[in-house]
């Protein structure tokens, strides 16, 4: 049994993001509100111009927040990010390039090979099933 409580007075700081790869330029990353009834949901977000190349992570946002039956301010975390692969230099990925082009240049013609291949091959196969039938008994 869960007993679910309003919270009050909530905070969100995300400050981890570190000024010397990124520039704020939308929104803020803290954000505070009166009240969260039992079951809700509260969503902040923020836009960041990034400054360098390479791979980012940062540390979840602390929540801070009253509830009713206790004194002291309770604290949480948000859900972590992901780390961000922001603008690597990655070759182009070329898998099955080679194959791409053979089905874009002959596709029809191997289409048509593979048709008559098969007829082929079932018309010149002796069937199963013919087979056990066509024995004479003399």
């Amino acid at each position: 049994m869960s007993i679910l409580w309003t919270a009050y007075d909530i905070s969100l700081v995300d400050d981890s993001w570190l000024n010397d790869a990124f520039n704020v330029i939308g929104g803020s990353t803290s954000k505070s509100w009166e009240k969260l009834d039992a079951g809700g949901i509260l969503s902040h977000t923020f836009e960041l111009e990034v400054k360098t190349k390479g791979v980012f992570s940062s540390e979840p946002a602390v929540v801070k927040f009253r509830i009713p039956t206790k004194a002291v301010l309770q604290e949480a975390y948000s859900s972590p990010i992901l780390p961000l692969d922001v603008l690597a230099d990655r070759p182009p990925e070329k898998k099955f390039e080679w194959a791409k082009r053979l089905l874009a240049r002959y596709g029809s013609i191997i289409s048509v090979i593979s048709i008559m291949v098969l007829f082929v091959y079932l018309v010149a196969s002796p069937s199963k099933s013919g087979a056990k039938g066509s024995k004479k008994r003399h």
